[in-house]
């Protein structure tokens, strides 16, 4: 998530899936795949030291792409997968809420220079995403 994508348009509503971003072993694949699939147009960027493709449809940004590798902590045999991200209006505060509610944070409330605050969870069936709350909200 670019810093202009939390001012570039309203903020998303709190409990609304908000932003998509595929982690891939292969970012030349993924990138020649959904551009010619779907007709997204990239933005490519640096964040956080590696290169970040911001994905644009219908002249917005939806989402984002990167190539895993070890500056992610993840392991070679990781498969490429989607991350989805919803709207809260207090990281910290929802993290709490998700263990009581049976659920496990994987990687605590964390700040993301220039974009906001974000955490991964699971919920009490395994099923993996992220909260964010952006800047500017």
């Amino acid at each position: 998530m670019a810093e202009q994508t939390a001012h570039a348009h309203a903020m998303p509503a709190p409990g609304t899936f908000c932003w998509n971003e595929l982690a891939t072993t292969n970012l030349e694949a993924a990138k020649k795949f959904y551009t010619e699939l779907f007709g997204w147009k990239l933005k490519e960027s640096q964040a956080a030291g590696m290169i970040y493709n911001e994905i644009v449809a219908a002249g917005r940004e939806i989402g984002g792409m990167y190539q895993m590798g070890a500056e992610c902590g993840d392991t070679s045999d990781a498969p490429s997968h989607w991350m989805s991200y919803i709207a809260v209006d207090d990281v910290d505060a929802k993290a709490k809420q998700v263990e009581e509610l049976g659920g496990k944070v994987c990687v605590p409330p964390t700040d993301i220079p220039n974009v906001g605050r974000f955490c991964v969870i699971n919920d009490p069936t395994g099923a993996t995403l992220s909260l964010v709350k952006l800047q500017g909200e």
